[in-house]
């Protein structure tokens, strides 16, 4: 199935369109990361407890949080627990608990400030706490740490793959595009002050692959048009490129982005972070490998030539063994 057939878009006529696109949101991520909201963290990174309680009839969060309020438990995060079609799961809400003098030593404390500001407070049903989970101060670190590393060594990792691959420059141009599509999808974030989890780094981290193949798909057409095109000039080869990948794009990406946007309406407020990563990056590394990595691409060679002497051309590798 292909729907665009004989597209013709002068994708890099609108290259200053698409630098003010991405500007924007990079600028107003980073504003707000610096500040405004920070990067907003969960209990897996700053520390704190997580208990989960389960309730005899539905609960009402705003109940919940006034019991807490009273018996002087502030910052309290509340998350419901439902199934994919939204309805409750036995009940069960988390309640996250950051740290602080009175929670940072040890998983009974924490546990009976909640069942006592729940005893007190809040009558609308029974309830038992089922699980108490947390996490210190050493070891937010730690995993902070750990996911800052793993988000470079990834963004490393592709960038030597497609230095081997193709050449240097469409290795720095597509882990850039990826750099680009990270830093805005974090930027959401803090814009909407939404935690970012362990579950958001292991989104962040998918978005990292899906977007370098989508980037890669685009390439690779380049490559094989360089090779049966050489006499073109480079923007029409590139427009032509990415309009002959444009089905493939949509089609995939599409369909992967109906996915995630069902469970981000369906998955309920436990996967509330992970899928709202997905649905932005999705968006974002789609756009990025048309309107970030190809340009690019032509900037690099315009640039190159400029360089070079009068009468030498240049041109950027070509794919080897195309059929004609």
């Amino acid at each position: 199935m292909e729907l665009f057939r004989s597209a013709n878009i002068d994708w890099l006529g609108k290259k200053w369109y698409f630098l003010g696109f991405s500007l924007i949101f990079s600028v107003a991520g980073l504003c707000s990361i610096f500040f405004w909201h920070g990067i907003p963290t969960g209990v897996d990174f700053k520390g704190g407890t997580d208990i989960t309680v389960q309730f005899d009839s539905a609960p009402h969060e705003d109940a919940i949080r006034r019991a807490l309020s009273d018996d002087h438990i502030k910052d309290a995060t509340i998350e419901r627990i439902s199934d994919v079609g939204g309805g409750m799961v036995g009940n069960k809400v988390i309640i996250s608990l950051p740290l602080s003098s009175a929670q940072d030593t040890a998983h009974d404390e924490g546990r009976s400030e909640v069942e006592q500001a729940l005893g007190a407070g809040y009558h609308d049903s029974g309830f038992h706490v089922v699980a108490v989970d947390i996490v210190g101060p050493t070891a937010g670190k730690q995993l902070t740490h750990e996911a800052e590393l793993a988000t470079l060594y990834s963004l490393l990792g592709m960038l030597i793959y497609l230095w081997f691959r193709f050449e240097l420059i469409y290795g720095v141009a597509a882990v850039v595009a990826v750099f680009h599509d990270t830093l805005i999808t974090i930027g959401f974030f803090s814009l909407t002050n939404q935690e970012i989890t362990l579950t958001v780094v292991a989104a962040i981290l998918t978005l990292v692959g899906y977007s370098m193949n989508d980037t890669i798909v685009v390439f690779d057409r380049i490559r094989e048009n360089l090779a049966l095109s050489r006499r073109d000039k480079l923007p029409d080869l590139v427009n032509r490129s990415i309009n002959q990948t444009l089905s493939r794009t949509v089609m995939s990406s599409g369909l992967t982005f109906l996915t995630v946007l069902c469970l981000f309406i369906f998955g309920g407020e436990v996967l509330r972070g992970f899928s709202f990563a997905l649905v932005v990056g999705i968006t974002i590394g789609t756009y990025s490998s048309i309107a970030v990595a190809a340009p690019m691409l032509v900037a690099y060679q315009e640039w190159r030539a400029s360089k070079a002497p009068a009468g030498k051309r240049v041109a950027l590798p070509a794919a080897k063994g195309v059929r004609r």
